[in-house]
């Protein structure tokens, strides 16, 4: 048989089945499902295996697929281990990301999604209703009504249904980004067509003699169904649940069972090792629940667009961010946007990209109107897949940034904010050419000299980079916007480790010169002597960090320089160059 394809953009499980794509098997959390609960929600962040997911279940209980069984799961872990519900379900499925997010086209937009779902129904299942059944379905003025005939015919009948919802809540958070609360509300709250088309949902999941046995709803956050079922009381949710932190996305073991794959077929001109490591810092360390700490799960979205562009060209994709993960992004942000004036959870993402970590507890519902709540706003963070849990401190989840992607995107939230309100701007074209400078030519003082000038012509950013945490969260989130280097902050690292290793990017080539920066900062009343103290104290931390095994092993055959800048407050007073090690 011919080597399996890379399934990259694809989310119909049967044309996987059938097509010889390779699947990561994700049928085992088939029994699971079914066991934890009829009415099942699940948030995972944008990009992430859900709708492939859905597309598996609905190959499995669709009661047309009774003979094609081992046609569509075969090669599969659930042949061997089939439930008593497999094929028994007539499937009612809607993707809301069809849904448009134009004020003016919203309504009719759902309605004619809605309506089309129903013909796609009709289609697949006349055949087990009285005749009149696709008229008289057709005839129903709303998506609500329609849903309500659906489950009353099928009722009657006694045949089951399972509704599946795919990105739920896509069109919503985008009113609400765009349009603001008001609008979002008319459509979630009171006599809202989204609210009521749930409030039917609700009907139907109420009294044994419904039709409507299961449902599985996905989206990226709990915000529109807290609004739309007036406090989350339509389904149980299962985003930290430990059982399901692997139900999307790959494990690395997963993933090295992928790779292996392809490396057997000669098809994978690299070692599996290599290239997890490669893949590591930029698409891994998603965890979903407290008690799976050792479970870290890859974006799946992402390894598949890295993995299609390397079995085809033999060297990693030109940028490592897949544009459409930048997109998803830019739309995310407008959600955590923040008034001109700073608010406190711009605080939060300062917090964050400056210490790479912040602790909360996790809200499982909360509406919009207060989602700019400090720790709901966290949570929303976390639900979106800009932070990851961690761990626990004092009753509280840490949460941190999962990995290089996540924190480019928190980069450009943050400078892009300090541009908007005002406060400082830096011509990053500028910025860029001058780390090209310092990655090719070794030139790295034009950088920090650069940085220097427009922190002291640019006055109203001093306010906000008093004191050594904010100056190397301002460093990092400038400095770490350029594609040259990956921008490895102590932190990431735990202590004992130079402020930014610039290490290498994978997707750039032939880079000689990597540095290790350390940053060193004075108050405004220390000593003048206290600038010379820290470049010797800097001097010995470096030669020190050069040693680290994390920087031997990544170095190759480029030069490692060890620099140090010092900042007394806001001001660039002193940069120096250690000898390197030979």
């Amino acid at each position: 048989m011919a080597t399996k394809e890379i399934p990259y953009g694809l989310s119909d499980y049967a044309r996987l089945a059938l097509e010889n794509y390779y699947y990561v098997d994700k049928t085992h959390f088939i029994p699971l499902i079914e066991k934890a609960a009829s009415f099942f929600f699940l948030i995972r962040p944008r990009r992430f295996g859900k709708s492939l997911t859905l597309s598996m279940l609905e190959s499995y209980y669709d009661i047309n697929n009774a003979n094609r069984f081992e046609e569509l799961f075969g090669e599969r872990w659930i042949y061997q281990h089939p439930t008593a519900l497999r094929a028994k379900f007539l499937i009612l499925r809607f993707n809301f990301s069809a849904v448009s997010s134009n004020i003016d086209r919203m309504l009719d937009s759902f309605e004619e999604h809605c309506k089309d779902r129903f013909i796609d129904f009709a289609d697949r299942y006349e055949h087990l209703f009285a005749p009149g059944f696709r008229q008289e379905l057709m005839e129903r003025e709303t998506a609500a009504s329609g849903l309500s005939y659906i489950n009353t015919k099928a009722s009657f009948l006694k045949l089951n249904l399972y509704l599946i919802i795919d990105e739920y809540d896509n069109f919503t958070n985008t009113i609400l980004s765009t349009y603001g609360t008001e609008t979002y509300q008319k459509a979630t709250h009171g006599e809202g067509f989204f609210r009521f088309f749930f409030n039917v949902i609700k009907a139907a999941t109420t009294g044994s003699e419904q039709a409507l046995k299961r449902m599985f709803i996905t989206g990226v956050s709990p915000i529109t169904l807290d609004d739309v079922t007036s406090g989350f009381n339509i389904g149980s949710n299962f985003t930290t649940d430990p059982q399901f932190n692997g139900i999307v996305g790959f494990s690395e073991t997963e993933l090295r069972t992928m790779l292996t794959y392809y490396k057997e077929e000669g098809t994978l001109k690299a070692e599996v090792e290599d290239l997890i490591t490669m893949m590591k810092p930029w698409y891994d360390n998603y965890c979903f629940a407290e008690e799976t700490l050792d479970e870290s799960m890859f974006n799946s979205d992402m390894v598949l667009y890295f993995l299609s562009t390397f079995l085809r060209l033999g060297t990693p994709p030109k940028e490592m961010i897949d544009r459409n993960i930048r997109t998803d992004y830019n739309k995310i942000r407008h959600l955590i946007r923040i008034d001109r004036e700073l608010g406190a959870n711009f605080s939060i993402i300062r917090e964050i990209v400056e210490n790479g970590r912040t602790t909360a507890n996790i809200n499982s519902s909360f509406p919009a109107d207060r989602m700019v709540d400090t720790n709901n706003f966290k949570s929303l963070l976390y639900y979106f897949g800009l932070l990851t849990i961690s761990g626990t401190e004092r009753g509280n989840v840490v949460l941190t940034i999962p990995n290089q992607t996540v924190r480019e995107q928190l980069y450009t939230y943050l400078v892009d904010t300090y541009h908007q309100a005002e406060l400082f701007a830096v011509d990053l074209n500028k910025l860029n050419n001058l780390m090209a400078g310092m990655a090719y030519d070794g030139d790295w003082q034009p950088v920090f000299t650069y940085i220097g000038e427009e922190l002291k012509r640019q006055s109203r950013i001093r306010e906000f980079i008093d004191g050594e945490a904010h100056v190397k969260g301002f460093l990092l989130a400038y400095l770490g916007l350029t594609n040259y280097y990956y921008l490895q902050p102590e932190y990431e690292s735990g202590k004992g480790y130079a402020d930014f290793y610039f290490r290498p990017n994978p997707s750039v080539t032939g880079i000689p010169y990597l540095y290790l920066l350390e940053v060193k900062y004075a108050k405004a009343s220390d000593p003048a002597d206290k600038e010379q103290e820290l470049m010797t104290e800097a001097r010995t931390q470096l030669l020190q960090y050069a040693a680290d095994p994390i920087v031997t092993q990544s170095i190759g055959t480029a030069k490692l320089r060890l620099i140090t800048v010092v900042f007394r407050t806001w001001e660039v007073v002193a940069m120096e160059e250690v000898e390197e090690i030979e």
